[in-house]
């Protein structure tokens, strides 16, 4: 009988997500902001202790809107890590900014905020700190450092929802955090996400920009007796379908979180001999973190070597992948004037990483033939001095 093969990522259904489907269907409200939409935000505001939590269609979405309210406008700099999704970018250069890539930490993979000052100029409006595989970067350090030059921190907390940083949840540090519920992150709802709002100054316009650049939502509250446009704004709101799936997944969140963390564990535990006979790097957890089991990643030699257990994988019908391709590479990192060499640790590292197979439903027996194929190829390597 031939194996299956084991996917990088599964999307998958723990509860009532169908049932909250239909029943959002029997009720009659499919657009945005019915009853699932505002139970999802309550729970998130709940949750995680922020002032005001507004789902949107995606993290990409949530980030543009953090970029409004942030009054990102041509010729202002955003500080940000050069290895991140390309959104993390796109939210600010659509506003006309530029953005300044720093480079990251070699432990967590995160920003080096030890090189966040020496990137502000008179021009720098905001920083956008990326949780990178659900650890949070050093926050307490960025935001003193936001305090001193009046910079706006926004989030980038897509991969860090449940995450928690010296007992703080990611998203909820900042001024705003963005967060995901992409198919490929821990709560999903196929596509999806949400704005968090830690600055209660920024809520009421927040809700317009939100609403197409209307006062919608007051007028639903009754605050006024028709609703008109009064700033800049656009069609941010998830439809009711997206909600009701993701609240189902929210009720279950305890569960998913659970199962996620014990594979991770399992890797980790079965993997560590690696680091000893190999020098191959497994996930760093700083003590005052608490990750989510988001992803697992190995640290490789060289960029030859990940493109071998790659294919040594896919021999097996394992999926297993690498990550971004640092934005200041790219081409349009390019344009904006970057250069190979401009940030080196995180070429050297985006060139090393390789992700394996991590999804809730991910099966103990496959788990343990990644595991015993990951084995079986360094096994043939030759080992290395520590």
């Amino acid at each position: 009988m031939t194996r299956p093969s084991i996917p990088f990522n599964r999307p998958f259904v723990v509860g009532k997500e169908l049932h909250y489907i239909s029943q959002a269907v029997v009720e009659g409200r499919l657009a945005g902001d019915g009853r699932f939409t505002r139970q999802c935000q309550s729970w998130l505001e709940s949750q995680f202790g922020v002032k005001k939590a507004l789902l949107t269609h995606s993290c990409t979405a949530a980030l543009e809107m953090a970029a409004i309210l942030a009054d990102i406008s041509p010729g202002d700099e955003v500080i940000a890590p050069s290895y991140t999704f390309v959104s993390t970018a796109n939210a600010f250069v659509l506003r006309g900014a530029h953005v300044r890539f720093v480079d990251i930490r070699a432990d967590t993979l995160n920003i080096d905020e030890s090189q966040i000052e020496a990137a502000i100029n008179p021009r720098t409006r905001a920083i956008v700190p990326v949780h990178y595989a659900g650890v949070g970067c050093e926050m307490q350090t960025i935001n003193a450092i936001s305090q001193r030059h009046d910079l706006v921190v926004i989030e980038d907390a897509a991969q860090a929802v449940g995450a928690t940083y010296h007992g703080h949840y990611l998203g909820s540090l900042g001024h705003m955090g963005a967060i995901s519920f992409h198919e490929t992150k821990n709560f999903i709802s196929g596509e999806g996400g949400a704005l968090l709002i830690n600055d209660p100054q920024l809520i009421e316009r927040a809700e317009i920009i939100r609403e197409k650049g209307t006062n919608r939502s007051r007028f639903f509250r009754g605050e006024v007796d028709k609703y008109t446009w009064v700033d800049i704004g656009s069609s941010y709101l998830p439809s009711e379908l997206i909600a009701a799936f993701l609240y189902a997944q929210l009720e279950a969140s305890t569960t998913i979180t659970a199962k996620r963390l014990a594979i991770f564990d399992r890797y980790m535990t079965r993997l560590e001999p690696l680091q000893e006979s190999h020098n191959i790097r497994m996930p760093y957890i700083p003590d005052h973190s608490v990750h989510n089991g988001h992803m697992f990643y190995l640290l490789l030699n060289d960029e030859d070597q990940r493109s071998r257990l790659i294919r040594h994988l896919a021999r097996q019908k394992i999926h297993a992948v690498f990550h971004y391709v640092p934005l200041h590479l790219s081409p349009m990192g390019r344009k904006l004037g970057y250069n190979p060499g401009d940030f080196p640790v995180t070429e050297s590292l985006a060139a090393r990483v390789l992700r394996i197979p991590c999804f809730f439903d991910l099966k103990s027996d496959d788990q343990d033939f990644v595991i015993e194929h990951i084995a079986a190829f360094f096994a043939g390597e030759p080992e290395r001095d520590a």
